[in-house]
Order: C-alpha cells, then sequence, then structure tokens
C-alpha cells in the first residue's frame, strides 16, 4: 500500500495524486508555503490527508522560521485558507495551536520538537483510527454481493488504510466475498484514477462506472450497500462529501440499499447544527472544461464547480467512526461518540 505523505529530513514527501494512475511521483515540500500549495491543488487530497500535511505544515513552518513567535500565526493561516469544506484541516492546525500554547516559554528547538512530534502523532493516530473503521464498519458488509462507493475515501485520503475503503479492506481481511464498484467522480476523476488504482493494487475486483450509471445498477439488485467518506458532518447527521454523493444516497434510499458513511470523529463539526451551515468550496472551472488539459466544452460557456454537496441525514443509514456506529438520531448518537474516550 502506497504511503500518501511522509516527513523526511528534506521536507514533507508526498504522492502528487494529479499525476494517478499514469505516474507514480513524489513531491518534497520543503517549506510550509509548499504544503499549503499542494493541498489547495489537489497534490494531496481526502480530509484526513489534509489534516495530516497541515500539522506537518505547520511543524515545517516551525522549523524554518527564524522568529516562530511572528511566524507562527501566518504560518497557520496559510494553511488554514486553502481549502475550506474538510473540517479536518482546522482540527489538525487547532491541534497543532494547542501544542504551541502548551510550549510557549520553552526554548526553540523544543518547541520545533514538540510540534514535529505532534504532526507524527496525528499521522500515526489516523492510520489506526482508519483500521478501527474498518472494524466498526466491516460486519454491515453483506457477504457475496458488491459495494458501490464514490470519490477516493482509501489509503491516498489518509495516512493509511482508508475510511471507506478501510471498511471495503477490512470486510474482505474478515473473509467476506465482495467485489466493488467505483463511480468515476467527474470532474477531478478521484474513483476512475485513484479508488480504482488503490483498488487494483489491493486485488479487490473492481467495476469502474459513470456516476450516472449508479441508479441502472443499484435498481439490479447486485449492489449490497454503499460505502462513502466525508469532509465534513453536521450535527444532525448531514454530511459534506464529494460532489454526488448526495445523488447517489437519493438513488440508494429509492432502491432500498442501505448508505454508509465512514469518517473519524475529527470530521465531526458539532458547532454545525445542519448541512446548511457548511461552506462548500468552489473549484477552476477548468476542471469541468478541461480533461488532462484538452478542452472538451466551448470557450465562454459558464460553470459551476463545487466541489461538495450536503446529503440531508434522512438518506444515511448510519455513520461508521473508529468509536462505533452512529444510527439515527444523529444529534444523540454522534454526540455521545464525540463525548465517548
Amino acid at each position: 500500500m502506497v504511503e500518501t505523505i511522509q516527513w523526511t529530513d528534506s521536507g514533507v514527501v508526498m504522492i502528487d495524486q494529479t499525476r494517478l494512475p499514469r505516474d507514480q511521483v513524489f513531491v518534497t515540500c520543503r517549506d510550509y508555503r509548499e504544503v499549503a500549495a499542494a493541498i489547495k491543488t489537489m497534490v494531496i487530497r481526502g480530509a484526513p490527508a489534509i489534516g495530516v500535511a497541515a500539522a506537518m505544515g505547520v511543524a515545517l513552518g516551525a522549523l524554518r522560521s527564524s522568529d516562530l513567535a511572528a511566524d507562527f500565526d501566518i504560518i497557520c493561516d496559510a494553511l488554514a485558507n486553502t481549502r475550506p469544506t474538510a473540517v479536518n484541516l482546522f482540527w489538525a492546525i487547532d491541534r497543532m495551536k494547542r501544542v504551541y500554547a502548551a510550549a510557549n516559554g520553552q526554548p526553540l528547538d523544543e518547541i520545533r520538537r514538540r510540534l514535529v512530534a505532534e504532526a507524527l502523532l496525528i499521522k500515526a493516530e489516523d492510520i489506526e483510527i482508519n483500521r478501527a473503521i474498518g472494524r466498526n464498519g466491516a460486519p454491515l458488509v453483506p457477504d457475496g454481493k458488491s459495494v458501490l462507493t464514490h470519490c477516493n475515501a482509501g489509503a491516498l485520503a489518509t495516512a493509511g488504510y482508508g475510511t471507506a475503503l478501510g471498511v471495503i479492506r477490512a470486510a474482505v481481511e474478515a473473509g467476506k466475498k465482495l467485489d466493488v464498484f467505483a463511480g468515476e467522480t467527474r470532474p477531478f476523476l478521484q474513483g476512475a484514477r485513484l479508488t480504482a488504482w488503490e483498488l487494483a493494487q489491493d486485488g479487490i475486483p473492481t467495476t469502474l462506472i459513470t456516476d450516472n450509471m449508479a441508479g441502472y445498477f443499484l435498481a439490479t439488485g447486485r449492489i449490497g450497500c454503499v460505502v462513502v467518506g466525508a469532509d465534513r458532518i453536521a450535527g444532525n447527521g448531514d454530511v459534506a462529501n464529494k460532489i454526488g454523493t448526495y445523488s447517489l444516497a437519493v438513488l440508494a434510499r429509492e432502491n432500498g440499499v442501505p448508505f454508509y458513511v465512514a469518517a473519524p470523529i475529527s470530521t465531526l463539526d458539532l458547532t454545525l447544527a445542519s448541512g446548511a451551515q457548511i461552506p462548500i468550496e468552489e473549484r477552476p472551472a477548468e476542471e469541468v472544461t478541461h480533461v488532462y488539459g484538452v478542452r472538451m466544452a466551448p470557450a465562454g460557456v459558464r460553470v459551476a464547480n463545487p466541489a461538495f454537496d450536503v446529503t440531508p441525514h434522512r438518506y444515511v443509514t448510519a455513520i461508521i467512526t473508529e468509536r462505533g456506529v452512529a444510527r439515527p438520531p444523529f444529534e444523540t448518537s454522534l454526540a455521545d461518540l464525540s463525548a465517548a474516550r
């Protein structure tokens, strides 16, 4: 399994996800600005992976700064201003801010050491969290059926193993016989480029479909469940995830197929009463009008490119976390899981 992001003496090393599956290229970010650019341009993407990258970016900025007291907030703000929807980004930066505040007054080398250690801890915890999500979600996956997923919520979207794909991997490891339908996920093609590639590496049988084929296959009875990741989950269970998730949830409900969301506790945003309060990132028009640099639409056409949509909680069968499975009413179950230790 490829390592999405690494901390090295040279800088933060990450696989360039914009180049997959054609080329497996690693990028070395040597200062926090390069980490911020990598997040913004989706060299690294996926809510948990963005959180790890942001934490490492803060640590890298601390190592490179000659006046950390003056630079720390600038470093954090630059990373926070990259992508607005994924709450893990802000969760990780806030965690690094707490470490910095607790180390206030210590020698600079000690502050730097603590920040690096925290970033590495966030990465290590993420892998274990994903494995726990997998263990909790595997029993929900029907044996002998297909699983439909959307976008990429695998090892590439995390520090390793994955959330939605972690559930699939854990089900396979438990001996269940299954195959996967992966939606291509326009316009950035994370399903076609990343999920299909990841599952091929694992030898898990996968069928790639265009996004508008989902209803056809859900109606066949072949698909036993839908499992997706999340970028932010409101207190009532509304889920922000890659654009197209909402449509998939409605189609799953129409066809009586369970719709599961797999995400860590850090993706919960219980400060928001509903998904209506979640900011939705608008991506560049070129992602829609062009494919690999080739124009597919007429010049001058108006383009809308929201990167995410919000699935109302009424379409969500359950939310799988590392602390257990939340079911409706989500206001209660998510709050209980968030408070659990």
